[in-house]
């Protein structure tokens, strides 16, 4: 069962959509009881780092989360500032991140950045995966896929990165380690290359 944490923050209704064309059961929880029956698990986010940490723990879910992630090793994807959540800090907030993959949030500096550009970063971007990661199966190596972030995530241990994209310099934009995993895009609003890379982690064997 694909279970999508509903705690107020990302479009929950688009992932049940996608998950229903593919006919994989997916369900929205709520209450921490219906994370004790997830076999997969998604966490979106939206919006600033520290209103969505606060929402999280606000939840009741979030003692019931970190030990099916950490202790029952179930499978979860973090997506958007989902994916940022899994750090350890992040400039954009004061409030600690769940700290499942080793690096911090930073914002993109502009004054660095090449080519004349703008925050956020919004919209389709080229997704090159780093090495043969099974999350990116049957995607074309010029695959796109759609952003809206002023942030991204800076692994500490290289060995966590899984693709990288372009934005006035490359930057992280999947990470993964063991049975948790992250990406900064839009997956649910990418069209043909999302619902491929949601099918993915649904197919990905437990570990």
């Amino acid at each position: 069962m694909i279970t999508i944490i509903d705690y107020g923050v990302g479009n929950i209704k688009a992932f049940l959509n996608v998950f229903k064309q593919l006919n994989i059961p997916a369900i929205a929880a709520k209450e921490k009881s219906e994370i004790e029956h997830a076999t997969k698990l998604i966490l979106p986010g939206v919006g600033a780092f520290d209103h969505a940490m606060e929402r999280l723990n606000n939840s009741g879910m979030r003692e019931a989360l970190d030990r099916a992630v950490l202790k029952n090793q179930i499978p979860v994807l973090g997506i958007c500032v989902g994916m940022q959540m899994l750090a350890a800090s992040s400039d954009e907030g004061e409030l600690p991140g769940l700290g499942w993959i080793d690096g911090t949030v930073k914002k993109f500096d502009v004054s660095n950045m090449k080519q004349l550009t703008h925050l956020p970063h919004m919209g389709w971007n080229d997704v090159l995966p780093v090495g043969n990661h099974s999350l990116f199966d049957e995607l074309h190596v010029d695959a796109q896929f759609y952003f809206l972030h002023s942030y991204y995530f800076h692994c500490n241990n290289a060995n966590n990165i899984l693709a990288m994209a372009d934005y006035g310099g490359n930057f992280t934009c999947a990470v993964g380690t063991d049975n948790i995993y992250g990406v900064q895009f839009h997956p649910e609003k990418s069209h043909q290359n999302g619902i491929q890379l949601l099918k993915n982690f649904a197919n990905l064997v437990n570990a």
